[in-house]
């Protein structure tokens, strides 16, 4: 149930072999629970979202599908977020801990750590059936399981390099647009748009691996740099959306003032460094990646017949 897809094996069935492996694993954890309700939930996500990657790769030319399961697998997590978000940004506040300059700065911090650890605790006991919540995921899991057979793709060789290539590119190329809109409107959402692409990137180069082995794990390491540090832009984003929602959570103005303080400056130094790994990243041009992907595809194909 590794998450690869096998060039020399039917893409289709490797397709629905890759598929229902995260399908499975995931109503394992939703149902087992080993640590408790929230730590499945979180687990379960991360399998929600390589089961949207690995549809991303059939977008071009089964766009009913991906449209249908990408609306699925989406709603299916968002039901599951709520705990899991508040959770973060208390280990964002937490992580700002270690970063703060003064003993001025820190205790603004702490007074935050302590008013998003008390969020956390009134939204986890606020949930609404959370038994409930996860029955109806482990079920439209076992809906996404079955609709696996329905799936029907072109399996020659070169439609399906093809069909990769051209997923492939689509993605750098949405990449590139939101690193050039990084650069000029230093706007949370475009940073998000590239984390984004950079998760797509990292997760369909895991399923690619046997392609080029040793090249898609040195590219994968950097792309996962890039990511977990776009990853904790986004989280100091959500965060400063917080602190400016429920202003009264946080304090005095002057704890205030020095809790936004400190995320700006952190949000900047990290977005600064986000953004040099970027160029380096997303540096190849889009339709020259596609055609190599193309041309390793059957090149591997073709060697392991």
């Amino acid at each position: 149930m590794a998450y690869r897809i096998r060039p020399f094996k039917t893409f289709t069935d490797e397709f629905r072999r890759v598929a229902a492996g995260q399908l499975d694993k995931a109503i394992a954890e939703l149902s087992d629970q080993p640590d408790g309700p929230h730590a499945a939930i979180h687990a379960a996500r991360k399998r929600f979202k390589r089961l949207r990657s690995l549809y991303r790769l059939i977008q071009p030319d089964a766009r009913d599908v991906y449209h249908r399961e990408n609306v699925r697998i989406r709603d299916m997590g968002r039901t599951l977020s709520a705990v899991r978000d508040a959770t973060a940004l208390v280990e964002t506040v937490d992580d700002l801990m270690g970063c703060a300059t003064s003993d001025e700065e820190r205790a603004a911090l702490s007074f935050a750590l302590n008013a998003l650890s008390e969020r956390r605790d009134r939204i986890a006991a606020a949930e609404v059936d959370l038994p409930g919540k996860i029955d109806a995921a482990i079920a439209t899991c076992r809906a996404a399981l079955e609709a696996l057979d329905e799936l029907d793709l072109a399996d020659g060789r070169s439609r399906t390099a093809k069909r990769l290539a051209k997923a492939w590119g689509k993605r750098q190329a949405k990449a590139r647009h939101a690193l050039a809109r990084c650069r000029t409107t230093h706007a949370g959402g475009d940073f998000h748009e590239l984390r984004k692409s950079g998760q797509t990137t990292w997760m369909h180069l895991s399923l690619l691996r046997d392609l080029w082995p040793t090249a898609m794990a040195a590219k994968q390491r950097e792309v996962k740099r890039l990511v977990d540090m776009l990853g904790y832009e986004h989280d100091l984003t959500v965060l400063t959306q917080t602190v400016n929602e429920n202003p009264e959570l946080f304090g005095d103005s002057d704890t205030l003032a020095r809790l936004i303080a400190a995320i700006i400056l952190r949000q900047q130094a990290i977005r600064s460094e986000a953004l040099e790994l970027a160029e380096l990243v997303f540096a190849d041009d889009p339709e020259r990646e596609a055609d190599i992907i193309a041309m390793l595809w059957i090149e591997t194909a073709n060697r392991n017949r």
